[in-house]
């Protein structure tokens, strides 16, 4: 808009305040019906109109912002369908609207957002803490303290939009402290058990998967994601720039977790080889499956080519994990086995980062970086043989001789 125009009837006003800021106000189109007004504010003239002119935009495309005194429910449906589903991948709007929907309308919804506070936050969190839920096995048990956490991670992060788009002057969940997220990364394999595994499944149709898994340390997603176009076996290498996931029954393909999941990683002579072998399968199921067979492009599918869904993949572990004996041990243990072998063959962190695609080193460091009790007792009794042997005897240690302090 040109600067110095009048602005027409339906296009808001801009005035400055006696602080200096400048405010926009435009009635738009409110949820429930009518119209209500709006302000935006900048620190220039320009910033302002900026402001409003984008406000209107939403508005002449059918967004409609909550009321001033929406509830919580109508508040939180407004920020899933405009906030979160035209900026983040769709299976964390799945996991937000399941959370929301489930868990947090059922407790909150009819509350109004003005007067939500913390108290009602530390209800939310003492109702979920005692709520019950049906586990895999069909039996009855109580939310996870990580999914309590998930709820308070939830409504903060809507409650931040509220706060910037000034339906709020607070973020109640903000103000309830919650401890940080404990994460269950499981034990893994050892080197003897992944090669014991690997050596039983051989025959399996996609053992191919399991070796990309052990060696490689690839997420599920990204190897269901993962197409041929992505692989060149004569260059020993593949390159990481998709995963797949499974939204309200349909393969939905998105980027990798993180900007550092997208990577290139070379392939050891164990994967390259497992992959053409991989690869002769699959040509042999689309002889069979004919005029069934779906030239998908994947390198993991069904036996008629088809994506295949993570929930089948999880089938096929469990049942592998069941035959080998492995007890609980979770398919996202294999990746965890790959970063803590390649840890202790003393991989430096930042390679083992950029193999797995962490977002940071920490991750690499805090979440994976332990050992087993094995290594633990060899690194004691290290310490205990250079102790007995007189490496750091008394006699051999001196007091460091004391320094004037005016030095």
């Amino acid at each position: 808009m040109a600067a110095g125009r009048k602005r027409a009837n339906g296009e808001g006003s801009i005035y400055k305040r006696t602080d200096g800021r400048y405010v926009g106000s435009a009635f738009v189109p409110v949820l429930g019906g009518g119209r209500q007004r709006r302000y935006v504010y900048g620190r220039t003239r320009q910033d302002a109109r900026d402001a409003l002119d984008d406000l209107l935009r939403k508005a002449a495309a059918g967004v409609r912002r909550p009321l001033k005194r929406a509830t919580v429910a109508e508040y939180l449906d407004y920020w899933l369908d405009e906030v979160v589903k035209p900026e983040l991948r769709p299976t964390t709007y799945a996991g937000y609207e399941t959370m929301v929907r489930v868990h947090i309308k059922p407790v909150l919804g009819r509350k109004k957002l003005d007067e939500l506070g913390p108290a009602d936050v530390r209800h939310l969190l003492a109702v979920l803490r005692e709520k019950e839920t049906t586990g895999h096995g069909g039996g009855r048990r109580t939310l996870s303290k990580r999914m309590v956490q998930f709820a308070h991670a939830v409504l903060r992060n809507a409650l931040s939009n509220a706060v910037r788009e000034e339906l709020i002057s607070r973020n109640a969940a903000k103000l309830v402290k919650m401890s940080n997220p404990e994460y269950d990364v499981g034990t893994g394999l050892d080197p003897i058990a992944a090669r014991a595994l690997l050596a039983s499944i051989t025959e399996d149709r996609l053992y191919a998967l399991y070796v990309c898994a052990i060696v490689l340390g690839m997420r599920r997603g990204e190897l269901l994601g993962l197409m041929w176009a992505a692989v060149d076996l004569d260059g020993n290498r593949l390159v990481v720039r998709q995963s797949l996931s499974w939204v309200n029954g349909r393969a939905v393909l998105q980027p990798p977790k993180t900007r550092t999941s997208r990577r290139v990683i070379p392939l050891p002579d164990v994967v390259a080889t497992a992959l053409r072998e991989h690869r002769k399968r699959q040509d042999a199921e689309r002889v069979d499956a004919g005029d069934g067979w779906e030239d998908s492009g994947f390198v993991f599918t069904t036996r008629r080519g088809a994506p295949m869904s993570p929930y089948t993949l999880s089938k096929y572990w469990r049942d592998l994990r069941e035959k080998a004996g492995l007890g609980t041990l979770r398919f996202h243990d294999l990746r965890h086995t790959a970063v803590s072998l390649l840890l202790a063959l003393g991989v430096p962190p930042h390679v083992v980062r950029e193999i797995a695609g962490h977002s940071d080193i920490k991750v690499t460091m805090t979440v994976y970086a332990h050992g087993n009790l094995a290594e633990k007792a060899a690194a004691l009794s290290q310490l205990g043989q250079a102790l007995s042997g007189g490496l750091l005897s008394p006699v051999a240690v001196s007091p460091p001789e004391r320094k004037d302090q005016d030095q």
